[in-house]
């Protein structure tokens, strides 16, 4: 099963990234994910589901131990071809 996870943490800081948006774009972008795109207002990434379930749990826990007060973020079910 393939998986896109789409997240943004929160607080938002727009003069600079605050260190909770860098480790979870860490995480994000060393895990063995595709399609990795991150941005200042939200970041997605594909992958496997083991990878993408695994680099969730570590965002969580390394972006809530980093100052996040909130974290939303979406994990969708790719079907075949899905994009």
């Amino acid at each position: 099963m393939r998986l896109r996870v789409e997240f943004t943490t929160e607080p938002f800081d727009l003069d600079e990234a605050p260190a909770h948006a860098v480790v979870a774009r860490e995480v994000i972008q060393t895990a063995e994910l595709e399609a990795v795109d991150v941005g200042p207002f939200g970041n997605t990434a594909e992958g496997g589901a083991d990878a993408v379930l695994t680099a969730v749990d570590t965002l969580l826990r390394r972006a809530l131990a980093s100052g996040a007060t909130r974290v939303s973020l979406q994990v969708n079910v790719l079907g075949e071809g899905a994009k």
